[in-house]
């Protein structure tokens, strides 16, 4: 069988936790508008007739590191890269203007020696379009793909594109024994990516990326009811304002949305018992 590690690497907010869901079928990462949401790699498996692929979807890759936090995710999306890898997916927005912040990834991904497939994702998006900055690039590249994950365009090509690079092996992963197909997530791990998903999401521009989630306590309890305690860490308590709203209001509708979807995932009741703390040093304090 074909059996192989594949990193996805690119720009912040190109589609790369979107486009590892897309092809598992299942939520292994979070998705959001913003930047800085995948926070550490994210390994999923994929697995068919033809063999299994084992993806890393690393933090994108910032042009400045103006906090600790930004300086981690650098450190992290360059370190999956020296590793032990197959092959690399270098995804492209074309919707954005190639700038210092792409030449930047280019760099990272020009140093690698094992095959590389370049994604030009989001082509559902028509305008706006700078994809004449990008074809400079693509000579560099084994093969070139035009996506969409949103909509799943063109998946099915990819993925006969990566088993066509990926060696001949025995399965890395035994996938029999996966709750999920995040493999280095634990339950806990799995349901403080889902809140935050959901705080970002409900928050929008209200608070900059000054929050983090912690799971605490997930336990089945007699009646058969998931029980999730659960905490929002954030930097100041004017976020903390934000985060709570009014009367409450905004933690009980990213509770209650952590909720839904659980329960669909889970197909049982879930109580979420969610609350806000202030940590100004939590981003110095993450692993």
């Amino acid at each position: 069988m074909k059996c192989g590690i594949v990193t996805l690497i690119g720009r912040p907010n190109t589609g790369k936790s979107t486009l590892v869901n897309a092809i598992i079928g299942q939520k292994v990462a979070i998705t959001s508008p913003k930047p800085q949401t995948t926070r550490f790699p994210i390994q999923a498996v994929y697995e068919d007739e033809r063999g299994q692929i084992v993806f890393v979807d690393t933090p994108g890759v910032y042009k400045t590191s103006s906090n600790p936090l930004s300086k981690r995710l650098n450190t992290t999306a360059q370190s999956e890269l020296s590793k032990n890898i197959d092959l690399v997916l270098y995804l492209v927005d074309h919707t954005k203007n190639r700038d210092l912040e792409e030449n930047r990834v280019l760099g990272i991904v020009r140093k690698v020696t094992v095959p590389k497939i370049m994604i030009i994702n989001k082509i559902d998006i028509r305008t706006p379009t700078h994809i004449v900055q990008y074809e400079f690039m693509k000579e560099e590249f084994n093969e070139v793909i035009e996506t969409s994950a949103l909509l799943r365009k063109n998946l099915s090509t990819l993925i006969t594109q990566i088993f066509s690079y990926l060696p001949e092996r025995e399965a890395l992963v035994d996938t029999t024994v996966l709750v999920h197909p995040g493999l280095n997530m634990d339950s806990k791990m799995f349901i403080a990516e889902l809140i935050r998903e959901k705080a970002f999401l409900f928050l929008r521009e209200e608070v900059p990326y000054s929050l983090t989630t912690v799971a605490d306590e997930v336990t089945e309890r007699e009646n058969g009811t998931l029980y999730i305690r659960a905490r929002i860490l954030t930097s100041d308590d004017r976020y903390k304002k934000m985060i709570v709203g009014n009367k409450g209001y905004m933690i009980k509708e990213i509770g209650m949305a952590t909720r839904k979807e659980m329960e669909t995932a889970t197909k049982k009741k879930v109580f979420v018992d969610l609350s806000v703390e202030t940590d100004p040093h939590w981003m110095e304090r993450l692993d």
